[in-house]
């Protein structure tokens, strides 16, 4: 655990030098790469969305590709394409922009549904399919979107199976007044993000990932888990609640949070601090719902206030 501890208070630390007062967003999207998920980042503008991720970026020594999506942006530019070769008579494959290890697709909701959806597969297995050839992505591989929640001329709303794919949601918000000074005065000069060196490696990174997967999950806590999910499905506020991979996403952030915090197995407060960022987009509000001004964060507040939370000893399955 002492290295665990090391290597992701390394990265924090490094992405710190940039990023000002956002503690618990840098938290989750370190938990997300542990668990090899994918990240949703929804704010409004100039709050640092890229930033973040570029600072995460420059701090893992991985490769970095950034997709800046508009509406002419194609399938083809993501996935990549065949050509023919006149020289050798054969089909050559040419990467697209999402063969790389960490992904920014900056403004995602910019694109049109077809060429978000060819997102999908790389999202969810791995890999691209182009011409009935599969080529692999690299490992690790992580998918950091942004979107604005308040521009929505000119943007596709993500559908449903894609906000699923999305392991967690991630806001950042205003900086207080405080953080604000901080920020211009760290920006008054230089730009702390070009001197920004990397302080994890590919086989860090690897073996954090499979030492997250080790946490101990007890049968109790997993019956915790499907009742917090269930609750979402029965909700008279809710037209769709979460899906089962809902209830995966929410266990393995909590074998994150709970090795984050020196612990090889999970207890309820690991669960219920991951149930919003890993739930709340796979909700969607019934339109009653928002005329009442229901948000999917409060109906989840409420489940967990609701659901009984489990007792004893929880460090053995």
């Amino acid at each position: 655990m002492d290295e665990v501890r090391e290597i992701v208070a390394s990265l924090e630390e490094n992405i710190e030098k940039v990023i000002v007062g956002k503690d618990e967003a840098i938290r989750l999207i370190i938990i997300a790469l542990l668990c090899q998920g994918h990240v949703l980042i929804e704010d409004i503008p100039g709050v640092g969305k890229t930033t973040m991720v570029s600072a995460l970026a420059r701090s893992l020594d991985l490769t970095f590709r950034r997709i800046q999506f508009t509406p002419d942006v194609l399938p083809s530019d993501i996935t990549g394409f065949s050509m023919y070769n006149f020289k050798n008579g054969e089909l050559e494959f040419h990467p697209g922009m999402v063969m790389g290890q960490v992904i920014l697709a900056d403004e995602i909701n910019r694109t049109s549904p077809k060429t978000q959806s060819s997102l999908l597969e790389a999202m969810e297995e791995g890999q691209v399919t182009v011409d009935g050839k599969t080529h692999y992505l690299p490992q690790p591989f992580i998918v950091l979107a942004t979107q604005n929640p308040v521009e929505y001329v000119g943007t596709f709303p993500l559908p449903e199976a894609q906000l699923d794919r999305f392991f967690l949601k991630v806001t950042i918000g205003y900086p207080s007044k405080r953080e604000e000074m901080h920020i211009m005065s760290r920006f008054q000069y230089s730009n702390p993000l070009d001197s920004l060196e990397a302080v994890a490696s590919k086989e860090d990174i690897l073996k954090l990932q499979k030492l997250t997967r080790q946490v101990k999950v007890a049968e109790a806590i997993r019956d915790y888990i499907a009742s917090l999910v269930g609750m979402t499905r029965d909700h008279p506020d809710l037209t769709l609640g979460s899906s089962p991979r809902g209830s995966l996403f929410l266990m393995k952030a909590s074998q994150a949070h709970a090795m984050l915090d020196g612990r090889d197995y999970v207890i309820p407060d690991d669960v219920q601090k991951m149930v919003i960022p890993v739930l709340s987009h796979r909700l969607i509000l019934k339109p009653e719902a928002r005329l009442k001004e229901m948000t999917p964060e409060r109906i989840l507040r409420s489940i967990i206030n609701t659901v009984y939370v489990p007792l004893g000893d929880l460090a053995y399955d």
